[in-house]
């Protein structure tokens, strides 16, 4: 079932809240002299693109300790072999996936960076140890588990869970995100899309029928599993659009904005594939119900987005290379021959994976959301 309570925008008492903790720390995440102590934490499936960027965070992280990484395929080689930018930072062997094993090790959040289905079977016993989890896969992100085979082509198994899972996107449900034990952490392309949108679908601005999702990443965001279409020579000097109108990421998008609208409707999405390591730019076409201004609509995008840490509205033109690197999306608004036309950019593997999962990973034990995160 969908969640019951919608997306808003925090209060202004809650804005200025933002940049400091979330919440007071737990007993259990402080020394015995009230201290600050580390979280231990593993990180699911070690081997690709989103998981070193993770570990690339953790590391500068000044209370998360990484005591265990897994995978499948490399047991007992070690992090920094498979990742050369972790040399001498994090030289710790990956080791096979023991939920017994990460709770003898103190691990109390894990992050999972495995692919959709795996992640589900290794999440349920981690949640039966008490251990919370912010999962990076798109296991837990859609609520309607029939949507989630109609689209993914597999049942889902871990029905218990997916009910309690909570859509990490901070800028909507960061208050769920405090309490929760399992995080669903968003898609990289559905973060520029609800963004953009949900001003202009939470006030009732645009037609709900004829909105258009045009979006463009980096090969990375294929992963770093070799494929035809992703091979240097086949996607170099190239450019291309790919699952147009059927991306697993369109029930996501519709999902959120339909928290937002608080009734379903329909996006064309369509994603193309640009031959950049990294980012996401996305441009949105919609039509207003009424005549609107420029002005009128950077100053509503200012004051939905006022005081969000990762969430810069620009009067000039986002460029994916403003965003690399970091966690922010970058938001911009322009009326042009009767459209409004909302233009995003984000770092695909930061912002739009390891990044959001680090923010969460704070909101959730009551750090500065931007530990961590520069």
């Amino acid at each position: 079932m969908p969640q019951t309570s919608p997306p808003n925008p925090l209060s202004e008492a809650e804005r200025g809240d933002r940049n400091r903790a979330s919440l007071p720390l737990a007993a259990s995440e402080r020394g015995p002299g009230g201290e600050v102590s580390s979280v231990k934490v593993a990180v699911l499936g070690g081997s690709g693109y989103t998981a070193v960027e993770l570990m690339k965070l953790l590391l500068r992280h000044p209370y998360a300790e990484i005591v265990a990484v897994t995978s499948r395929q490399e047991p007992g080689k070690p992090v920094s072999a498979d990742h050369p930018i972790l040399f001498g930072r994090l030289d710790l062997p990956m080791e096979n996936f023991d939920p017994a094993a990460l709770k003898a090790k103190g691990v109390t959040c894990v992050f999972g960076c495995l692919p959709h289905g795996a992640s589900a079977e290794a999440i349920a016993p981690l949640m039966e140890l008490g251990m919370r989890v912010v999962d990076l896969s798109a296991d837990y992100r859609l609520k309607n588990p029939a949507e989630y085979e109609q689209w993914y082509g597999q049942v889902h198994h871990d029905l218990k869970n997916l009910e309690h899972a909570v859509y990490g996107l901070p800028e909507f449900f960061r208050d769920r995100i405090r309490t929760a034990k399992l995080v669903a952490n968003p898609g990289c392309y559905p973060q520029t899309a609800i963004l953009g949108l949900a001003p202009l679908i939470r006030e009732d601005l645009i037609d709900r029928q004829s909105i258009i999702i045009d979006s463009k990443s980096g090969i990375s965001g294929a992963g770093r599993t070799p494929k035809l279409a992703t091979l240097y020579p086949e996607c170099n000097e190239n450019f291309s659009a790919y699952n147009v109108g059927v991306h697993r990421h369109t029930p996501e998008i519709e999902q959120a904005l339909a928290h937002v609208a608080g009734e379903r409707f329909e996006v064309l999405f369509t994603p193309h594939l640009t031959p950049m390591d990294r980012g996401i730019f996305s441009t949105i076409y919609t039509t207003p119900k009424r005549i609107v201004t420029e002005a009128e609509m950077l100053e509503l995008f200012r004051r939905t987005y006022a005081g969000e840490p990762f969430v810069r509205v620009r009067s000039t033109l986002p460029t994916t290379k403003d965003t690399a690197h970091t966690n922010f999306v970058d938001l911009a608004v322009r009326v042009a021959r009767g459209r409004i036309v909302v233009l995003a950019a984000e770092d695909n593997l930061v912002r739009g994976a390891s990044g959001v999962a680090v923010q969460n990973f704070n909101i959730m034990h009551g750090f500065d959301e931007r530990l961590g995160l520069g």
